[in-house]
Parts: C-alpha cells; sequence; structure tokens
C-alpha cells in the first residue's frame, strides 16, 4: 500500500526507514574528531619530509576516520550510561536513533577501513599507531578505565594526544622527540579540560555511577588536581622553543597563554562554583587550538624569513 504524504513525511521518525546519515555522522563524535584532524595536521605539517599533496588529505582522512571509529564503539558499549546523563542521553544509541549492533558494526568496519587506508597511504608504521589509538580509546578507556579508577581520563588520555604522533609518523615513517612533545602537551592538557567539564556536570556523573575525579574525590581535591597539572603544562608547552622546534616568539605565546591557564585554575581553586569551571573549560579549549595553531603560523613565518632573526 503507497504511504500518504503525512505517512511519508513522518516516515523517518517512525523509524521506517531506521537511521539516517545524520544518526551516523554522530556516531563519529565530530566534535572530538575535530580536534584530532587539526592536532594529526599538525603533525604532519611540521614533519621534516615531502609527502603527496593526495596521500597527505588521504592520510588525514584514515586518521579522522579512525578517531571516529573508535567514538562509535564507545557509543555502543556506553549506551547505559549515556541513557542517564543529561549530556548524552540524546547520542543516536540511547535515543534509539541506532541500534546496538549498527553502533558496533559500523566502528569496527571504519576502524578496519581507516588503518588499511592509511597504510596503503602511507606506511604501516603509522598505520598501526592508528590501529592501537581506536584500540586503547575503544577498549582499554571505554571498556575498562572508565568505569573502574578516577585515573580513567589520565590513562586514557593518551589515545586524544596520539594523533599527531600518527601525523608525524605518516609523513616520515618514523618517530622522533618532536611529535613526542606534542603527545605530552596533549596528555597532560587533557585532565584539567575533563575535569572542568566534569566539575559542572558533576551530577551526571553521579547518576551514572562513572567514578570522574569530582564524584570519588571530591570538587576540593579536583580543583586542585587541575591547578598542579596547569602548573605542569605550561612550562612543557614551551619545550617545542626550547629545543629549537620552534622561534622564540612562539614560546613567548604559549608563556602567556600558560600563564592565563594557571590563572584561570587558580581561580577555580579559590572561587569553587561552576561559573569557574565553565571558564576555564571553555580557555582549554581555546589554548590548545592556539597553541597548535601557534606552531603552524611559527612554522610558516620562519620559513618565509620573517621569524628568521629568532
Amino acid at each position: 500500500m503507497a504511504l500518504t504524504s503525512n505517512q511519508n513525511a513522518n516516515a523517518t521518525t517512525d523509524g521506517l526507514y531506521g537511521p539516517s546519515v545524520a544518526d551516523f555522522w554522530q556516531l563519529l563524535k565530530p566534535r572530538v574528531m575535530s580536534l584530532v584532524i587539526f592536532t594529526g595536521f599538525v603533525g604532519m605539517f611540521l614533519a621534516p619530509a615531502d609527502m603527496h599533496p593526495l596521500l597527505f588529505v588521504i592520510s588525514l582522512f584514515a586518521i579522522a576516520a579512525g578517531a571516529g571509529a573508535s567514538g562509535a564503539i564507545n557509543q555502543w558499549y556506553d549506551r547505559d550510561i549515556d541513557a542517564v546523563m543529561e549530556r548524552t542521553r540524546g547520542r543516536p544509541v540511547p535515543s534509539g536513533a541506532v541500534e546496538p549492533a549498527e553502533a558496533l558494526s559500523f566502528g569496527l568496519v571504519i576502524s578496519t577501513l581507516s588503518v588499511l587506508l592509511l597504510g596503503l597511504a602511507s606506511n604501516w608504521l603509522a598505520a598501526g599507531l592508528l590501529a592501537f589509538t581506536i584500540f586503547f580509546y575503544g577498549v582499554v578507556y571505554t571498556i575498562w578505565l572508565k568505569r573502574s579508577t578516577p585515573q580513567n581520563i589520565v590513562i586514557g588520555g593518551a589515545a586524544g594526544a596520539l594523533p599527531p604522533v600518527i601525523g608525524w609518523a605518516a609523513v616520515t615513517g618514523g618517530l622522533s622527540v618532536e611529535p613526542l612533545i606534542l603527545f605530552a602537551v596533549i596528555f597532560m592538557w587533557t585532565p584539567p579540560h575533563f575535569w572542568a567539564l566534569a566539575l559542572f556536570r558533576n551530577d551526571d556523573y553521579l547518576r551514572a555511577n562513572v567514578p570522574m575525579m569530582p564524584v570519588v574525590a571530591g570538587e576540593t581535591e579536583t580543583r586542585r588536581q587541575i591547578l598542579i597539572y596547569a602548573v605542569l603544562l605550561a612550562p612543557l608547552a614551551l619545550a617545542p622553543a626550547v629545543i629549537g622546534m620552534t622561534s622564540m616568539a612562539y614560546g613567548v605565546v604559549v608563556a602567556a597563554l600558560g600563564l592565563n591557564f594557571i590563572r584561570l585554575s587558580w581561580v577555580l581553586y579559590r572561587q569553587p562554583d561552576d561559573a569557574a569551571a565553565k571558564r576555564l573549560f571553555a580557555f582549554s579549549i581555546l589554548y590548545l587550538f592556539l597553541l597548535f595553531l601557534g606552531l603552524v603560523i611559527d612554522r610558516l613565518l620562519v620559513t618565509s624569513g620573517v621569524l628568521a632573526v629568532l
């Protein structure tokens, strides 16, 4: 029997045609994937080797796809806690838009294809690192760490810190101290970034029984830990300038950003409210973006001779 126009208009919402393209896109966690694309690109851009532009784009696409695939696996496993958290209950799996088996299958297929694509477009070291990243986020962090320890985001942050390393390896076929410094910066940035979020989303984690730092150790200890990480992160972010990876002009800018990160962390420590946590969380995103953007701009200016004297 043919559908009427009204029935046809409601077919998608009634689930007749199953999940939409937009639902599968949300499974990839596009906001997280955008960070992976950016930091992966920076790692590739800074790498001291040449790569064909087409292979460069394909490799970056594969890195992004791998990150998205691990996000789909994460949403498949976390569907129970996502359903009770206000921040995540609208995701495709807990909302019923995508079946759990569909999410898992989607994640596994994209994972496999992304690793193979990166291996063919660049090299198998980069592909192996991407496979490890997917496994670490999808299994080690999601299935094991997230529900078992308040250090979940500390250890699990390694997955989010690997894209610039993968990007560097994709271009050069090897590793060196430079991408490892970029890894360390993101690794140290991750806990204060997510703990600031956890402070003003604490009720969500309490309902879901996820042992985030504020839930297990309390908000006072969480704010103290944020301040400690901010103090450790600021000098670490200067390492590219110290080893000659960038000019000292980059170091000056990053030092100013680091001091502001510490200032906002101190304000949060002394002023324990959601407004202070939200300010730090918002700045932490800007901080990492400006830090990595600065790496690109500095390289362009040095290459052009503008910063040759520095």
